[in-house]
């Protein structure tokens, strides 16, 4: 059977049939084409376009005209004439998802459309013939503007060192927080104020790569020390965020906390986990932190006044010694707002001459101390001991209302303030000037030495080393009769300030170590210290005649220092006993009550010029050991 007879259609009938439904088929198409179509001459001259087409171009159509593509598009794409010549035929794409702004179109009525942007795909499929597909992708580029503002925001809540949350991440996080406590009173959280503990000194002395490598380990533990514990361990702790701040300060916020035992029971797995060495290539680093813990109920009403309710904390901390945790309460508050008013009342002082110093003097102790003690009780100003060796020079502050401030109230203060290096310099430049002043007036009974304490924040400052050379070259002060005082903890705790106590030791000045016996196992390292004097501490001094350990560990410090070249001086020294005591154990010098209270520079000149030395001292240095004497 002849397939052309089916349906009674001839072949070419057939065919005819054929070529009309699918030219209608095609047409269909073009008309209900989700996108627009286009076939325009290589000039441009549009042949034909669909509906979509239409719509979507008319908006850039020149008196709503769509007559030429390229002039058409000529302010969006000018250079698709120039495109489509040079493109190659057949199949050469001339642009492949160009994208083209059309604006803000045209509404009636208040209602305005938003922008649009269109996708514009050219193909040249002839030598005279342009194939074009558009678009419109405004809901795509609006999705991908919203999901790049997304990324970037994220962005910028996150700690490019640590990958934390960062400051505003947190702080978001705490409003939250404190929104949903006023909605659920049985809500409660808490947040946990991280700082390390003397960050400073490895930055100093490993450098600031090493100081971000310390806080990226950090950051790792914190996280690892606030996720839920395992069925093991303990039991899964509330909902926990870490951050960081800056610098070194991180947070952690946990969320259903009821009770200060759940708070403070991560507060002390942190310091403890935070206090476990660093192993930083060959080294060890050793770095511990304080933690301020703040609950709900006890803080302020945003998030700004929660963080410094649990900075507070952790300074207290702090103030207790460090590696530990506080918990925050509200006489903080108050302690915090007097010590920033002593704090603006200083800085007033160090402008209006409201500070002074005094002067302790430091004796050589001698051997006939019986004679001495009779003389002291029929004399105040008669001294007990032999010769004067110097004078310590201490500051004190006379308050125009308060009175005179007592220095345990301020110090601490003016360390944590940075106005301790301002503070130190006047007590330095005071001291050496009034002590050039007794050379002069005093003659003979001057003090031989001047004894100045230096600070951490001092010892820090890079121009110290200029700051003593210009006090003793305006002076005229030779360097021998300056020494300059750190703490023993001071010394020990970091390279960077033992390399800048041998700069201080260059310009030929002493060197002392004070409050010495503080921490015993120190002995074995006074070899590692360039310091010529070693200031025994009171606490042992004033157990010497009661203590027969104290008395063990003054004389193993006396033995020390003498067979390292050394000096000494006790501290502190309140009675005879104490004295007689510290003479026979062969210390060199002695300061304390005994002899004199701290006096203004007047009263130390007429204490200095009243002093004399019972004629039965005699130094006998001659008849010690040969191994334990030395010149002092």
């Amino acid at each position: 059977m002849d397939l052309s007879d089916v349906n009674g259609f001839t072949e070419p009938q057939a065919e005819a049939e054929s070529d009309a439904g699918a030219y209608e088929a095609l047409i269909q198409f073009l008309y209900q084409a989700p996108i627009g179509l286009l076939q325009t001459t290589l000039d441009g001259d549009i042949t034909l376009a669909n509906p979509m087409a239409a719509q979507l171009l008319l908006p850039l159509a020149p008196d709503c005209a769509l007559l030429n593509l390229f002039d058409v598009l000529l302010q969006v794409a000018p250079q698709l004439r120039t495109l489509a010549a040079a493109a190659p035929y057949p199949g050469g794409d001339v642009c492949d998802g160009l994208r083209l702004h059309t604006g803000p179109a045209k509404a009636t009525g208040s209602m305005a459309k938003a922008p649009t942007t269109l996708s514009l795909r050219v193909q040249r499929l002839g030598a005279d013939q342009l194939m074009c597909s558009v678009n419109d992708i405004s809901a795509a580029v609006q999705l991908e503007q919203q999901r790049l503002d997304a990324g970037v925001r994220d962005a910028s809540r996150i700690d490019n060192l640590t990958a934390l949350p960062n400051r505003s991440a947190v702080l978001e996080h705490i409003e939250h927080a404190l929104q949903r406590a006023r909605i659920d009173p049985t809500f409660g959280f808490a947040v946990l104020f991280i700082n390390a503990d003397r960050f400073n000194r490895v930055n100093v002395t490993r450098g600031p790569t090493a100081g971000d490598e310390l806080l990226r380990r950090m950051a790792a533990r914190i996280s690892g020390a606030v996720r839920p514990r395992d069925a093991v361990g303990h039991n899964t702790d509330p909902v926990c965020t870490a951050a960081r701040l800056g610098m070194d300060e991180f947070v952690v916020v946990l969320e259903a906390v009821q009770r200060a035992q759940v708070a403070t029971a991560v507060a002390q797995r942190l310091v403890d986990t935070l206090a476990k060495p660093y192993r930083m290539g060959e080294a060890a680093v050793h770095s511990t932190a304080s933690v301020g813990v703040v609950l709900c109920g006890d803080s302020a009403a945003n998030a700004d006044a929660v963080l410094q309710d649990a900075s507070l904390a952790m300074r207290e901390a702090k103030r207790a010694g460090g590696s530990r945790h506080c918990l925050f309460e509200g006489g903080m508050r108050e302690r915090a707002r007097r010590s920033a008013h002593l704090e603006a009342e200083l800085r007033l002082a160090l402008q209006e001459g409201q500070l002074f110093v005094v002067y302790q003097p430091i004796t050589h102790l001698c051997t006939h101390l019986s004679t001495h003690a009779a003389n002291h009780k029929a004399n105040d100003k008669a001294n007990p001991a032999g010769g004067v060796a110097g004078v310590e020079a201490l500051v004190r502050w006379q308050h125009p209302v308060r009175g005179l401030v007592p220095p345990m109230e301020f110090i601490e203060m003016a360390e944590s303030s940075g106005l301790i290096t301002p503070l130190g310099r006047f007590v330095l430049r005071s001291a050496c000037q009034q002590f050039a002043q007794w050379q002069g007036q005093l003659g003979a009974k001057a003090p031989q030495m001047l004894s100045v304490n230096l600070s951490r924040a001092q010892l820090g400052e890079s121009d110290l080393v200029e700051t003593v050379r210009a006090a003793l070259q305006d002076t005229a002060m030779a360097a021998a009769q300056l020494q300059l005082e750190i703490t023993e903890s001071l010394a020990a705790a970091d390279p960077a300030i033992q390399a800048r106590l041998h700069e201080l030791k260059a310009l030929g000045v002493m060197l002392a170590l004070d409050d010495f016996g503080t921490g015993y196992s120190s002995l074995s390292s006074l070899h590692q210290w360039p310091v010529d004097v070693i200031k025994i501490d009171r606490s042992f001094v004033s157990q010497v005649t009661s203590s027969a350990h104290h008395r063990v560990l003054v004389e193993a410090t006396v033995r020390v220092a003498r067979s390292l070249g050394m000096g000494t001086v006790a501290e502190g020294v309140e009675t005879t006993e104490q004295a007689q005591a510290l003479r026979a154990l062969h210390c060199d010098k002695a300061q304390g009550y005994l002899y004199a209270k701290p006096l203004r520079a007047e009263e130390a000149t007429r204490w200095l010029s009243a002093y004399s030395e019972p004629s039965t001292a005699q130094t006998e240095a001659t008849e010690l050991p040969t191994s334990l004497a030395v010149a002092n």
